[in-house]
Formats: structure tokens, C-alpha cells, sequence
């Protein structure tokens, strides 16, 4: 990690595990990252709101989803780095990674209610996949992140 980023703190952030009924798992590619990785829905928590808010406001601000129901929020925090080229340009510099409340979802709609043609889009477009394939299709430095999760989301769902 670069020396002067060392210091900085984590971003308190949340991040959604959509279940589909078959148990697929919600991903969608980032605009800013249009290689082939994928993500789960995830974002910052805004001052004043808990994790929960924050985690509904997220997923309909980057999904247009609002049909959901939680299943089970994961107990511990999750943490990542940024790699070295991303410090100091993601979060306007002022975070070195962040710290996530994670709540796994159960999603409610049909394909149809899924937009990602929201005001300000994140992603290029989404897909379902096996739980399985989670560490297939993320970016590096969320490996470990996905790797947990997709342990903890077989515990739940089996």
C-alpha cells in the first residue's frame, strides 16, 4: 500500500446478496471497470442512516429492486484494501478500502422490475449466476471478500 494512504480509514459501507428463487445470485459488470468482473450491489452508508437503510437505498439506487426480503444479515463486518493504483483516485482519496455490513435477500419481482439504467448508472449489465461462481467473476481485491461470502451464503441457503 502506498505509505501515505496507510493512515486513511475504512468507508462504512453495505453490500446485497440478491437471491432469485432458483438461489441465483444477483451480479452486474461496473461501467468503470467494463473487463469481464462482476459485482454484487454495494455502496457507502450515509451519515445519519444503519445499515439496513442504507443497504435498501443502494440496491434500488444501482438496480431499480425494491421487492425484497431479507433473509439473514451476516453477522461480522468484511473489510478490503484498495489496490495501490486505485488509492487516493477512488472516494476522492479519502478512504484506503471499505469496511461492509452484508445482508443476504431474498428478491421478490420479476426480471422485468430490474433496471440498471438508473439517473446515475453503475453498471453495463447484470445477470444471475450459481453462488459457486462467485469467486469466478470478481475483481482481485474483493476475492477474499466473495470467497466468505459464498461459504456463508451455501450455510444459509442449504
Amino acid at each position: 500500500m502506498k505509505e501515505k494512504f496507510r493512515d486513511l480509514p475504512f468507508r462504512s459501507g453495505v453490500g446485497i446478496i440478491v437471491l432469485n428463487k432458483e438461489n441465483k445470485v444477483f451480479v452486474a459488470k461496473r461501467i468503470d471497470n467494463p473487463k469481464n468482473f462482476w459485482q454484487m450491489p454495494q455502496g457507502g452508508v450515509d451519515e445519519g442512516e444503519n445499515f439496513l437503510t442504507a443497504a435498501y437505498r443502494e440496491l434500488e439506487e444501482e438496480t431499480s429492486i425494491k421487492k425484497v426480503e431479507v433473509i439473514k444479515e451476516i453477522d461480522e463486518t468484511i473489510t478490503y484494501e484498495l489496490p495501490d493504483h486505485l488509492l487516493g483516485i477512488i472516494w476522492k482519496g479519502k478512504y484506503k478500502g471499505q469496511k461492509q455490513k452484508w445482508f443476504l435477500m431474498r428478491f421478490l419481482g420479476n426480471d422485468e422490475d430490474i433496471n440498471i439504467k438508473t439517473n446515475k448508472p453503475e453498471f453495463l449489465e447484470w445477470k444471475w449466476i450459481d453462488v459457486d461462481k462467485l469467486t469466478e467473476v470478481v475483481v482481485d481485491f474483493k476475492f477474499h471478500v466473495y470467497k466468505e461470502l459464498k461459504e456463508k451464503i451455501k450455510k444459509i441457503i442449504n
